[in-house]
């Protein structure tokens, strides 16, 4: 999926690209049973690998139908075989060397799982507060809908351009469940929102400056997807303290 200049500069304008159908149903519905097999330890979870419950979860708000209604999200699968595939799939790869070139590393993975019955909101951010590395014009995230991505389900929300600014002063946000390391930004003109409606298989690159968010699931089902941020192997490690080390996976060439 090598992208052409018309999506290169679809990109560096709006701070991101929806690439619709890019990832086929057969692949999706391995990463969603190893997402459950995990979920349910049905398979020995890498010692890297976070499996985060939700915080009205972990508070007592809510009490889960199953082990599949408390989970927010799982954190770095670059040891896990088969989640790993969607990291080092070429159609996405191609598509993110034509923007930040061929040598490549993984930086963070996700899979993130919205259930019914909780609040689940991430609010307005951006993803560069969490990474060291710089430059940000080397960093990109592919995010790709296992599940229909709808308003009613909460959606990825953007802010188009967003991106061109530097990175914006971050903190905690006055809501009463907030997951743990969900951080917003302190001043923000939401007004611009862009709401991305995905159907499976569809997947967003965006800018790690690109001001984006989601929403709650008000729907009786999952909002499901899985995530890749990848950084040149140009990109390098100033002295930012309050950062911690990410798990990093080196892509082959």
């Amino acid at each position: 999926m090598k992208l052409d200049a018309d999506q290169i500069g679809q990109y560096r304008e709006q701070g991101y690209l929806l690439l619709p159908e890019l990832i086929d149903e057969a692949a999706l519905d391995r990463f969603e049973a190893r997402f459950e097999d995990l979920v349910h330890e049905r398979v020995a979870r890498p010692s890297k690998m976070t499996v985060m419950e939700d915080v009205m979860v972990v508070k007592g708000a809510v009490t889960p139908d199953s082990p599949l209604h408390a989970i927010n999200k799982i954190l770095s699968f670059e040891d896990d075989p088969v989640l790993m595939e969607y990291a080092e799939d070429p159609r996405i790869l191609e598509a993110v060397r034509s923007l930040i070139g061929q040598s490549l590393m993984t930086i963070s993975t996700n899979v993130f799982n919205k259930p019914p019955g909780v609040d689940g909101r991430h609010p307005l951010h951006q993803d560069l507060r969490y990474f060291a590395l710089r430059p940000a014009d080397k960093i990109i995230a592919s995010w790709t809908a296992i599940s229909p991505c709808t308003r009613e389900n909460g959606c990825l929300a953007v802010i188009p351009g967003s991106h061109r600014g530097g990175l914006l002063p971050h903190g905690d946000v006055d809501w009463e469940h907030v997951n743990f390391g969900f951080f917003g930004i302190e001043d923000v003109d939401a007004e611009g929102r862009v709401h991305v409606e995905m159907a499976p298989g569809d997947t967003l690159l965006f800018h790690p400056l690109l001001v984006h968010g989601s929403g709650r699931n008000k729907s009786a089902g999952f909002r499901r997807a899985i995530a890749a941020h990848y950084a040149s192997a140009d990109c390098e490690r100033p002295d930012v303290p309050h950062k911690r080390q990410p798990v990093m996976k080196r892509i082959a060439d």
